[in-house]
């Protein structure tokens, strides 16, 4: 039988041919009968192909049933094995790749996509287009486990989302925002603003409460009077209420806390105790009934319409009180020819965060600070203790300095 030989003379192997383009072809039979085909501009580049094939086989790569199978498939297959999760957390991993993924990155073949193709998305969702670093940690923490289950169906050989996260961190630097407390300072005079306010005093109670416990936002939301002991001058901490979207549709639902850590008895400031007073005596002169979700009722926590409030609108409200006041400091700076105190910009979470920095101020025990905070990782507690001791230390040594300077 004559060899066959392409256009230049050059012998073609079984299941090669040069076709009228001039370009190759390879065809090959898959692993269930059928037909298949790759293609390049010259004999050797199809050769590569042809050998990356073949390894591929080798090792088990399936590349026929996965051929075409994108990142959009792959995340809708590893989704739906995660049947344990709670009903919000799942709807928060749907929300979130559809939100920054499906469509755009996730329209790529899984095959396709290497370890620099990854670390560009995620400097891209930062650089090009302002998310910050906790959201490309949201997406990383499902790309991930995606690709790894391509990694076990044989779809890919390696994870080329391995070390993207630390190298993303490398590259970032100190440009990463980190979470900070408000100082003492800053903290009086947004609270002071907030309760002398006609505008935003209805407000001075919930936040109160936040910032007086350390309870994360929907623990507070989620409390109701049967948690409450004012005699004993304590909160139980035991549920939280969730609110989330499920196909466009926003919902609430209460959960129990997700580790052991997260139930807890909190001490009651008198602060607290004054703003939960001041909240009952209002629902009892307004008449406002609570709704009722389950066996759970009494809620502390709702809207003039007696609805249960969506914890976006803390945030909201947040960000315009926090304009207010800065507005105000800076008038009030001008008539005095002084330098404002400017309260930056934080969300509900960072109360929390600040909560805890006093906490960590005047107590040294770290199982007494990780106990009150339902942290389940001691490591969170001891992180915002030394950020609290490093502050302290700071205002230590300029109060010295300004002692020295007078003596010397």
């Amino acid at each position: 039988m004559a060899t066959r030989k392409d256009s230049h003379g050059r012998a073609l192997r079984k299941g090669e041919t040069q076709r009228n383009d001039n370009k190759y072809m390879y065809s090959y039979y898959d692993s269930m009968g059928k037909r298949r085909y790759i293609y390049a501009k010259d004999i050797a580049k199809l050769r590569e192909r042809e050998q990356q094939l073949l390894k591929d086989q080798l090792d088990g790569l399936d590349n026929s049933a996965y051929a075409n199978c994108t990142l959009d498939d792959m995340f809708d297959r590893y989704i739906s094995t995660k049947s344990n999760l709670q009903e919000t957390t799942l709807s928060g991993y749907i929300y979130t790749y559809e939100r920054y993924v499906r469509d755009g990155f996730g329209r790529r073949k899984v095959k396709d996509i290497k370890y620099s193709d990854v670390l560009k998305f995620y400097l891209d969702m930062m650089n090009e287009q302002g998310y910050s670093f906790s959201i490309v940690d949201s997406v990383h923490c499902l790309l991930h486990p995606t690709f790894q289950m391509a990694v076990r169906d044989n779809v890919i050989r390696t994870n080329p989302s391995d070390d993207v996260k630390a190298e993303l961190s490398k590259k970032l630097g100190n440009k990463r925002k980190k979470r900070h407390a408000l100082t003492v300072e800053e903290q009086e005079i947004f609270m002071n603003f907030v309760k002398d306010s006609p505008l935003f005093c209805h407000w001075w109670p919930i936040l109160t409460v936040l910032l007086g416990t350390g309870m994360r936002i929907g623990e507070c939301l989620g409390l109701t009077w049967d948690d409450v002991d004012f005699e004993a001058r304590t909160i139980n901490v035991n549920h939280s209420l969730v609110y989330f979207s499920e196909e466009g549709v926003c919902k609430f639902s209460i959960h129990a806390p997700k580790t052991e850590s997260g139930i807890r008895i909190i001490p009651m400031l008198d602060s607290v105790r004054e703003a939960l007073q001041l909240i009952k005596e209002t629902q009892e002169t307004d008449g406002i009934t609570s709704p009722v979700m389950g066996k759970y009722k009494g809620f502390i926590f709702m809207n003039s319409y007696g609805n249960l409030v969506k914890p976006p609108s803390i945030n909201l409200a947040i960000n315009r009180i926090t304009a207010a006041c800065n507005q105000e400091s800076r008038v009030k700076a001008v008539k005095k020819g002084a330098k404002p105190v400017i309260v930056p910009h934080f969300s509900c979470h960072v109360l929390r965060h600040t909560f805890c920095t006093r906490l960590c101020e005047v107590e040294s025990n770290l199982k007494v600070i990780m106990s009150i905070m339902g942290h389940a990782d001691i490591s969170t507690t001891m992180e915002i203790y030394a950020e609290a001791t490093e502050r302290k230390n700071k205002e230590a040594f300029d109060k010295l300095e300004e002692k020295m300077n007078k003596l010397l």
